[in-house]
Parts: C-alpha cells; structure tokens; sequence
C-alpha cells in the first residue's frame, strides 16, 4: 500500500499557527516522522493561501524538500498557488491535488501537470457535485477525467483517479458504492490509471467521536477497498492499528483470529461477496467490532456514534 501522509493539514490547528509563524522545524518533523513511519509521499494541505501564496507555496516545499526525499503532493485549491510550489520541486516527481471534472479545472490543472512533469489526481465530482452510484462515477472518469489527461498528452500513467470516500455520517448510502468504484476503475483503461481514496474522510464524523474509533473505520473500510483493489490512499501513517490490518492483508498473515478474519473480509470484498456472521467470533469483541463497522459500511446499519454499543445484527 502506497500511504500519501495527511498529517500536514491546513484544518490542524498546529499546522495553522506553524503556518503563521513560519516554523520551519515544525514543518520538517512533521515531514521526517512521518516518512519514518512509512508515508512515501506527502500531501501538504495549505488551503487556498488567497493572501500570501506567492510565498507560502514556495517556502513549504523548500522547508519540506531539505529533509525528506519522497514525492511532495500539493493540496490546493489556488492553481496559482500550487504553480509557485511546483516550480521549487527539486527532488521526487510531485503531485497535484487535484482537478476534478468542473470546467475551470479540468481547462487548467491537466495541463499545468503536463508542463510540470507532476502526476495528478482527479476526483470524480462534476459541476453537479459527487454522484452516488459507482457507474456514474466511473462514467466522469471515461468519458472527462481520462479524455482530457490525454488530450494534453499527460500520460495515464501518471493520472490517480480518487473516486472520494465520503463520511459514513450523513453519506452513508456512498460508502459501498466507492467500493464497487474502485473495482471498475482498474478496468477502465489500459494501461489503468492509479487509484486513491482520501480514507480518513470516511470516519470525519463529528469533533466528539473518539480517535479509536476513527481508527476502526479507517481500516475496516480500508481492508474492504483493498479488496478491490485499491494500492494507494491519503491517510494517516501514524495510525499502527490501520499499518497493522495492511501488513496482515498484505503478507496474508493468520496467526490471529483479527487477522484471520481481516483476510476474510478481504476475500469476501474480492470476490463481490458479503462477509456473514458465521465467519465472525461472536464471543470476541474486537471480531464484533469488526463486523458491526463492516455493516454500516455496507449501508446495512444505519450509522450512530455509539453503533459499537447497538445489539449485533445478523
């Protein structure tokens, strides 16, 4: 699994001040520990800087560029902005994130990756906003994301299509579908293009739900996209519980029972099937926790804060 670092991120309050004060330090810890625990890029997430991008863009790039050697990912939505930092690239092939298929966007980013040698991402979201279903998604990539990589000669090769994982609050219905989204995708061209999700939107649910339980979101609804397919994904490399549901879906290890049934679930997904109840340790609760995620992921359960504490449906 490719891990894109979200820790650098304009909604962190941290983030915000070391912006402010241009603190250097702050900024190249962030980006070393993180590479460290195993990010192989990093999103730098600056917001749109309408006041002081000319410089803001340039310095992080330099600040980020003199400790670590992993691809930068520019995330912005000021064009202008992301220009400024691309220009500072020095080291890794950098990314820009991202275009979608609005008009203003699709005219002006491909081509900007283009010029700048940078992979993009393309969200899958039109002037009508983010369809539900997962033809339609796939659709926007086949018929305006690809079309226009290609019309200004950036190859697909360097095009990730990111089919955006929605909050299982309040876009519950979403959540299957981008599984399905990510299946298809794969197929869409050849050679495919590279496919990402942002994961940890998924578990944005409200600023009182636990960080543990953020976390078993993150990486049941993980495993199921890695069912598949997916091989790259924004999310936090700090997070050793999702590292861990990885590493055991990826070295296929089933020396324990969470694993055992993380692979399952794996399988179920790759095969177009549902994990069921009888593959589950009902008597084991970090098993119950596991399927009780599962099916408000699959949009079985209507999704609460406190679903954990529901009865076990069946």
């Amino acid at each position: 699994m490719y891990i894109i670092g979200e820790n650098i991120h304009i909604i962190s309050p941290r983030v915000k001040d070391a912006l402010r004060d241009k603190n250097a330090r702050f900024f190249q810890e962030m980006a070393v520990t993180q590479v460290e625990a195993g990010a192989q890029a990093l999103d730098l997430n600056l917001g749109p800087r309408k006041q002081d991008w000319e410089e803001v863009f340039p310095w992080i790039v330099e600040t980020v560029e003199a400790v670590v050697d992993v691809p930068i990912c520019l995330d912005s939505t000021n064009i202008l902005g992301i220009e400024a930092g691309l220009k500072k690239i020095s080291k890794a092939q950098p990314i820009i994130n991202s275009t979608s298929a609005e008009e203003e966007r699709l005219e002006k980013v491909p081509p900007l990756a283009k010029q700048y040698n940078a992979r993009l991402i393309a969200l899958t979201m039109g002037k009508e906003g983010i369809p539900v279903s997962a033809d339609e998604r796939v659709m926007i990539v086949l018929e305006k994301l690809i079309p226009r990589a290609l019309e200004v000669g950036l190859p697909v090769q360097d095009l990730i299509i990111d089919p955006l994982a929605l909050t299982v609050s309040g876009c519950q219905e979403y959540c299957p579908e981008l599984i399905e989204a990510v299946r298809t995708i794969q197929f869409a061209w050849d050679p495919p293009p590279a496919i990402s999700v942002g994961l940890s939107n998924v578990s944005k649910v409200s600023h009182t739900i636990r960080m543990d339980q953020r976390s078993l979101i993150n990486r049941v609804y993980g495993v199921m996209l890695m069912g598949a397919g997916l091989q790259m994904m924004i999310a936090d490399p700090f997070d050793n519980e999702l590292k861990k549901a990885i590493r055991i879906v990826e070295e296929r290890d089933d020396s324990t029972a969470l694993g055992r049934l993380y692979l399952a679930l794996h399988d179920r997904v790759a095969n177009m099937e549902e994990l069921t109840a009888a593959e589950v340790e009902m008597d084991d609760p970090e098993q119950v926790a596991v399927w009780k995620t599962v099916q408000i992921l699959l949009n079985k359960v209507i999704f609460a804060e406190s679903y954990l504490e529901q009865e076990v449906v069946v």
